[in-house]
């Protein structure tokens, strides 16, 4: 596969085969929920409206499925269809899910003023992220003053194995763990920067366990550097990453690790219950 800049998605939908076998296997699945929910999922940057047929297409349902899925949305005020096209949309309305988890989560309540700190004593952009099998969510942002050449926002989905937060994260779990996620995961270069061949990778998360951080320098973006420290639980375990993001442009490698390596690793482990 050719090196692309294109940046990762920044959701994760079921497949309809691997969607038909979890209901299969879980006998409190119920069919209904998780079908509307593949519906929300079918939207998003590559697809920002969508037609009845597109709906049934993108999550394998028939059009008479489709139809009562985004009718039941569209009433609901989750899904808004344009009078005249007939294509659906989201609404912002579906934001309320996403602010209920930033309300009501104890991670990002109990790391917010360390992040602010951080934020004001280094005037660059902070994250604090979390995992999601083979991917990262960003949860919480400060930006900073200083311009990213990147689209990251709340909610953004990034590959664990070409982030520093997910390598930071994989690198307090055992290391057979950590490589059953790099195993799962879709390995491809998204620059001629990015670290994506499993032996480099299992070398990477070793080197993090030892220093207590993880960096990564263009592996998604071009001109965008990162340095991540993990979060731990009350069982020592992996419950998200704070990371400092600059432009390399503005810092070497070697700065980027002297500056910053410090600061990071004291605020996730003030933020740990460890």
């Amino acid at each position: 596969m050719s090196i692309s800049e294109t940046p990762p998605r920044t959701r994760r939908q079921a497949a309809p085969d691997e969607a038909q076998q979890t209901r299969k296997e879980d006998a409190l699945m119920v069919n209904s929920v998780e079908k509307a929910f593949r519906v929300l999922s079918a939207f998003g940057r590559q697809h920002q409206t969508l037609s009845l047929s597109q709906v049934a297409s993108e999550t394998g349902m028939d059009i008479s499925s489709a139809q009562r899925f985004t009718h039941t949305l569209n009433k609901l005020g989750y899904l808004r269809k344009d009078a005249q096209t007939k294509r659906f949309e989201l609404t912002a309305r579906t934001l309320d899910l996403g602010y209920h988890f930033v309300r009501s989560s104890r991670l990002v309540d109990r790391a917010m003023p360390y992040l602010m700190h951080l934020s004001k004593e280094t005037e660059e952009t902070i994250n604090l992220t979390v995992r999601d099998g083979t991917e990262i969510i960003f949860v919480s942002r400060f930006l900073s003053r200083n311009v990213l050449n990147t689209d990251v926002i709340i909610g953004t989905r990034m590959p664990v194995y070409c982030t520093a937060p997910g390598i930071a994260m994989l690198s307090r779990l055992p290391e057979d763990e950590a490589m059953a996620v790099i195993d799962a995961s879709d390995l491809k270069p998204y620059t001629a920067s990015t670290v994506w061949q499993r032996d480099a990778l299992r070398e990477k998360i070793r080197q993090a366990a030892a220093q207590g951080y993880a960096t990564a320098f263009e592996e998604v973006y071009l001109s965008d550097a990162s340095i991540a420290a993990p979060i731990l639980d009350h069982r020592g375990q992996p419950e998200g990453a704070v990371n400092i993001a600059v432009s390399c442009s503005r810092f070497s490698r070697e700065e980027v690790i002297s500056r910053f390596s410090s600061l990071v690793v004291a605020t996730a482990h003030a933020v740990s219950r460890i």
